[in-house]
């Protein structure tokens, strides 16, 4: 390391694991398999929560794999609060500069302060929202404090980390303040569409005609919303009690975001307006207009590799208020929408969605232009598979043992996700457009089947039943 206390660059996400998967050839110590970490073939496969903590903190001639440090910290949540590995980590460190010959100190400081130093900067960058915890705060200062009265230039680098974690705590903190915003501005507009349903004036082809630019500014909100999702939120998704430890409850305490809530409810919000947009039109031409403009919207976000506005459109367009209107349909040309239907079919598990997929990522990697790089997944679809592996395997093997593997798997699925959310947005933001996606009220389901009947009235007992009791 060079004196300056200067770290190696940390390489973006997409090279952390490698093409094989994941990069799993770790420096190993002779004495670790013995030392509660256990290896096949260079891989580390399992250790005690002890070990495992150990293995994460660096020492003069050791520094942790940055695949390591990414796959524990977004793990060890199973096991324990952030903040009491945060403590541990700590402790470690002290122990070892008190364990230090006397007189090295000085030496010793210069020696590891920088590795500390990385290590620290690796977890605030990403996983800033641990630090929402003030026992973690207090901590995080308390290290870096330490560090820095070693010596006066890593006072810089203490300063400038603990800024660049506070101006990323203080964006979440609006980003949720407007995400309340956006909930209180939008309420249920059932009630007009009951007194005279001419009285909407504004419809979404009316605020933006041009299909192309509807999907753009898609891509924003989606890209806006993906970049807030911690890594950890996936996994604070599914902690539950841990075995060994009954009297540790789960972390109810521990969640200190819910921006995945967020981007799910938004998925749902673009099904809703999409369905409102074509059922609020009394005439018929009206709305196979809306249902067209629509299928190439979806087209674009498709060519874009927005994929979560892609599913949310085609789920918007099969909702049954929808897609019971026939007549509607009849005079719809329904060839497009029946190519990207295909390519969104749930069968064999979402085969052709996947392959899609493949296909966008790899576009990503080769990418020149950030036009290029957007990859933006069927987002309930990457939560549902995250949640099947964490259902499929056990976290810990019956020695008591952390079955590490497992997490490999998981932190291979959620790294890939941290390349997405990195992405810029190349597209102009259009204010006028973006305001009325994200606060245009949207009709409730009851609302929805009564514009429904109201367009073409109901055609069997069910139907006819539902419309009276909606009346």
């Amino acid at each position: 390391l060079s004196p300056q206390g200067k770290m190696p660059q940390t390489p973006p996400f997409a090279a952390m694991f490698d093409s094989s998967g994941y990069n799993r050839n770790l420096y190993q110590s002779k004495e670790d398999n013995c030392g509660g970490l256990y290896y096949h073939d260079n891989s580390l496969l399992s250790g005690s929560l002890e070990a495992l903590i150990q293995h994460l903190v660096p020492n003069v001639d050791y520094y942790p794999d940055r695949t390591y440090i990414f796959t524990f910290l977004l793990s060890s949540r199973l096991f324990m609060h952030p903040y009491e590995l945060m403590a541990k980590v700590c402790h470690l460190c002290i122990e070892q500069q008190r364990l230090s010959e006397p007189g090295l100190d000085k030496n010793w400081m210069q020696k590891i302060a920088p590795k500390i130093l990385q290590l620290l900067t690796e977890w605030t960058e990403t996983f800033p929202y641990d630090f929402r915890d003030e026992r973690m705060m207090r901590n995080l200062k308390e290290l870096a404090q330490r560090i820095a009265s070693g010596d006066e230039m890593y006072w810089k680098n203490v300063q400038q980390l603990l800024q660049n974690l506070i101006r990323k705590l203080t964006a979440v903190s609006q980003y949720e303040e407007v995400l309340a915003k956006i909930d209180a501005a939008s309420t249920d507009r059932l009630t007009v569409l009951k007194t005279k349903p001419q009285s909407i004036q504004r419809d979404i082809i009316t605020v933006c005609n041009d299909p192309y630019v509807l999907a753009q500014q898609l891509t924003h909100i989606e890209l806006e919303r993906l970049n807030y999702i911690g890594p950890e939120e996936f996994i604070q998704a599914f902690v539950q009690k841990d075995p060994l430890n009954n009297d540790k409850s789960c972390y109810g305490d521990q969640k200190k975001t819910r921006n995945l809530e967020a981007y799910v409810e938004w998925f749902n919000r673009l099904s809703y307006l999409v369905a409102t947009e074509i059922c609020m039109h009394v005439k018929k031409k009206h709305r196979a207009r809306v249902i067209e403009y629509f299928i190439d919207v979806a087209r674009e976000c498709f060519n874009i590799g927005n994929f979560n506005s892609l599913m949310a459109i085609i789920s918007g367009m099969n909702m049954s208020p929808v897609s019971r209107l026939k007549k509607t349909w009849a005079k719809v040309k329904t060839a497009k929408f029946d190519i990207l239907e295909h390519q969104m079919d749930p069968s064999s598990n979402f085969y052709n969605y996947r392959t899609a997929l493949r296909g966008a990522t790899q576009r990503s990697l080769t990418a020149h232009s950030n036009r290029e790089k957007i990859v933006i997944p069927f987002f309930s679809l990457l939560i549902k598979d995250i949640y099947f592996l964490n259902e499929g395997c056990a976290n810990r093997l019956p020695n008591g043992h952390v079955n590490f593997e497992k997490f490999w798997e998981l932190a291979k699925q959620v790294s890939e996700f941290m390349t997405w959310k990195q992405v810029e947005c190349p597209f102009e933001r259009d204010w006028k457009i973006l305001q009325y996606l994200l606060t245009v009220p949207v009709f409730s389901d009851d609302a929805l089947y009564l514009a429904s009947y109201e367009s073409e009235s109901p055609e069997n007992h069910i139907e006819k039943d539902r419309w009276k009791t909606l009346r």
